[in-house]
């Protein structure tokens, strides 16, 4: 755990948060800044800053990321209709905390590239 870290003291419990998804490894909790129908975001409890940090020791936490994914899709009903799940790494991708997390996007059709 990074003592600055939201995100951190989010998996923590130090925060009152309805989580949509908890085990052991990941958490995942409603975006306050939804940009569809559901937005999720699933982050480990522990902490790697960014993309660049993974290795092959810390791995495995990305597909138990995309798994919990996976489920929460299936309980929100978007399973069949399509999500995404994105994870951007650094602030020019747009990473605003710096705790790796992946946005579960969906109940909304949606353009590809989701940029203008």
């Amino acid at each position: 755990m990074a003592d600055d870290c939201l995100f951190c003291k989010i998996a923590n419990g130090d925060f009152n948060t309805d989580f949509v998804y908890e085990n052991d490894e990941v958490v995942a909790f409603r975006d306050l800044n939804p940009q569809a129908p559901t937005h999720v975001l699933v982050i480990p409890r522990q902490h790697i800053a960014t993309l660049n940090e993974i290795d092959a020791e810390n791995s495995v936490i990305i597909g138990k990321m995309y798994i919990a994914a996976k489920e929460i899709a299936a309980s929100e009903g978007l399973a069949e209709r399509g999500y995404r799940a994105v994870m951007n790494c650094n602030a020019d991708a747009g990473q605003s905390v710096f705790h790796i997390h992946l946005h579960l996007v969906g109940g909304k059709p949606m353009g590809w590239p989701p940029w203008p």
